[in-house]
């Protein structure tokens, strides 16, 4: 039942997060649909793990009471599908920053590119990509980066439980990914090129699952709003 009283106790929405969005923007847009529809003066909203905007998928969204279990969401392995672009490195591991480097492909064998996959299966030391939002020194990554200040970004340990190519028409490659907690699917795409002795950016991302949860049974931003909008009619 969509009511006040049950965004107050605690609900879990989840959003398929458009393209050109960001996380942040979703949530925002969410608790301020739920104070105007509802005549709520003040509700906590907030997502369990952020989506790059130009990423769309399964965003889980808590009101509430239901903020206080944000982490344990956040913890839950996470499912992706989406496309690498071979051939070509960017700054920011994918489509946000222009090429930078290009490479011959003529080497590039089905057979090669699959084999790689196996580099990456099981715990991995992964460098998050320095166009992203941690912090060093309370200071964003990307803000370094955009100012043009090099950075030192420190590896950290992820684990990729399954890694499987679902397309390959060069220069682009199909894959579908689940990992742990704090992997960056573009530094995946990074290395992915490395290996490979060639380069490679992330050109398309969707997050598919979280835990249990799947963007299967989620919703547009539109369609919750024309939800809440039909329960108070």
């Amino acid at each position: 039942m969509i009511n006040k009283e049950s965004f107050q106790e605690g609900q879990i929405l989840l959003i398929d997060k458009p393209l050109n969005w960001t996380s942040f923007q979703v949530v925002n847009k969410v608790r301020w649909l739920i104070r105007k529809q509802l005549h709520i003066k003040k509700i906590k909203v907030g997502h369990a793990g952020t989506l790059d905007p130009l990423a769309s998928g399964l965003l889980i969204i808590c009101t509430g009471k239901f903020t206080k279990q944000i982490d344990t969401y956040q913890g839950q392995e996470k499912e992706y599908s989406g496309t690498f672009t071979l051939g070509a490195t960017t700054p920011s591991f994918d489509l946000e920053t222009q090429i930078n480097q290009t490479f011959d492909m003529s080497e590039l064998s089905e057979e090669k590119i699959r084999a790689a996959t196996l580099s990456f299966i099981g715990e991995i030391q992964q460098q998050p990509p320095v166009f992203s939002a941690l912090k060093k020194d309370g200071k964003r990554l990307y803000e370094y980066a955009r100012s043009g200040e090099e950075v030192e970004v420190a590896f950290r340990t992820v684990e990729i439980s399954l890694f499987e190519l679902t397309r390959i028409e060069l220069p682009q490659v199909d894959f579908k990914v689940r990992c742990s907690k704090g992997t960056y699917i573009r530094s995946l795409a990074q290395d992915f090129g490395k290996i490979l002795d060639n380069g490679a950016h992330l050109s398309a991302l969707r997050r598919i699952k979280i835990g249990d949860f799947s963007v299967e049974n989620a919703i547009t931003i539109d369609a919750f709003e024309k939800e809440l909008t039909s329960s108070i009619s």
